[in-house]
């Protein structure tokens, strides 16, 4: 039999004592967690049904399995995708069986369950199928890729997310102040290094504790009191945490010079504060999605293959994490500076925006909704509607904007790069529905 949640192994790291027991302590996750949320309320009426908890390390999956273990009336098995064969499974899931004709249920857990291969993923179904066992499994990769479909359409998703910097620095309060941690100890610590633990962790709360257990094993004890100082802080995490200050103001300062040396189409620059944030601790996944952001929003139609760029050093980025990533990252960035530069899209969408806000009632035209009932046939929707994949020049002169818009315009290409073709064909367009306006 697998070993369970509750055997005790001496010395247990922090993150272990520390473990939540009932849903009160659990710190993040309120969107699944909070008041009256639907997990909140499966776990407390003992009503689990199989389910998959996807998300990053460290952020609550394996502590969930733990607190429903400790409420269920069910048989709980602990299992590790790591060490667990296809005899094992078939052994226990004979055992399910057997308990299910007794009237009583099998809650299976399954740590890393993307690390099973498709016949390991396959011994479970047929008593996922016929009510044997609750599986709950929990992945660190998209379970969509990396778990079988039938066993997958069978087990409702829960999305966990990182902890919050805010999340982290109460779990590490909490460290300090409960017995199970350094209660009984006088820990001295500022709040701005506990805030730079949080930052260093990037919302995985066993790095969080870990980080905090060592430092406060390395720090200076002088009459019965432990005192962290910067140094030890700094010489644990091997990082210059001083980079970011307590209120993140050198974080966000970093990011935009980042973002504005690659708009000034400066290389050497980009590539310094991307080193500058990276070697800081920064989670190479945020700076990742605000290189995404700039390949729209700064590059746009003068060259869309930015965004492909950017889009797949991303996944580079979480696939292979720091310190690997770190040369997908600069590709991408220095990609981003040499590109031809526009700001159309953003532009067009922020004026659009700015109408649809204004007139959030305006009703859409009649000749291009859609009509799925006789009565709205009846009542013209859709009357007029022209095919453009039917017109010789695949244009048609039918009007899409509400009357009291016609004729705005939004996207005004530049002539930067690929750009300028699209800035030609709208033209062409443009021209086209001049000679062909409806009389």
């Amino acid at each position: 039999m697998q070993p369970t949640f509750f055997e005790n192994e001496v010395p247990q790291p922090l993150a272990a004592r520390l473990r939540p027991t009932d849903l009160d302590e659990f710190v993040g996750q309120k969107h699944l967690l909070g008041p009256g949320k639907v997990l909140r309320r499966l776990i407390e009426n003992d009503a689990v049904s199989s389910m998959i908890f996807w998300g990053p390390p460290g952020v609550g999956k394996t502590t969930l399995a733990s607190i429903i273990a400790r409420r269920t009336q069910a048989e709980f098995v602990d299992f590790s995708a790591v060490t667990s064969g296809i005899k094992e499974i078939r052994s226990v899931m004979q055992q399910a069986d057997d308990n299910r004709r007794f009237g009583k249920k099998t809650i299976v857990f399954v740590d890393e369950i993307h690390r099973f291969n498709k016949a390991q993923q396959d011994a479970f179904l047929p008593f996922v199928e016929k009510g044997s066992i609750i599986l709950i499994g929990a992945t660190t990769e998209n379970p969509s890729f990396e778990v079988n479909g039938a066993l997958l359409s069978r087990c409702k998703v829960f999305v966990l997310q990182a902890l919050t910097t805010g999340d982290l620095v109460a779990l590490l309060r909490r460290a300090i102040d409960d017995p199970r941690g350094f209660g009984g100890e006088n820990v001295r610590i500022s709040p701005e290094m506990l805030e730079m633990i949080a930052n260093f962790a990037n919302g995985d709360a066993r790095s969080a504790l870990s980080t905090l257990e060592m430092v406060i094993l390395n720090g200076d004890t002088e009459d019965g009191a432990i005192t962290v100082t910067p140094e030890t802080l700094e010489q644990c995490i091997s990082k210059k945490s001083l980079l970011y200050d307590k209120k993140g103001e050198e974080h966000y300062n970093l990011i935009s010079a980042l973002h504005k040396s690659m708009r000034n189409s400066d290389p050497d620059a980009a590539v310094y504060w991307l080193a500058r944030m990276l070697e800081a601790g920064e989670d190479p996944l945020y700076v990742a999605r605000r290189v995404i952001r700039f390949a729209s929003e700064d590059v746009g139609m003068a060259d869309s293959k930015a965004l492909e760029v950017a889009v797949a050093a991303y996944q580079a980025c979480h696939y292979l994490g720091m310190p690997e990533c770190s040369v997908h990252l600069t590709h991408a960035v220095v990609y981003m500076s040499l590109s031809p530069k526009s700001n159309a899209l953003y532009a067009a969408y922020e004026n659009a925006k700015l109408d649809a806000i204004k007139q959030l009632a305006e009703p859409v035209p009649l000749v291009i909704r859609n009509a799925p009932t006789r009565l709205m046939r009846e009542l013209d929707y859709g009357k007029g509607y022209q095919y453009a994949h039917d017109a010789d020049d695949k244009l048609t002169n039918m009007q899409c904007l509400p009357d009291s818009l016609l004729g705005r315009e939004y996207y005004l290409p530049t002539d930067q790069g690929f750009e300028a073709r699209y800035r030609e064909r709208l033209e062409e367009i443009k021209a086209w529905k001049k000679a062909h306006k409806a009389k």
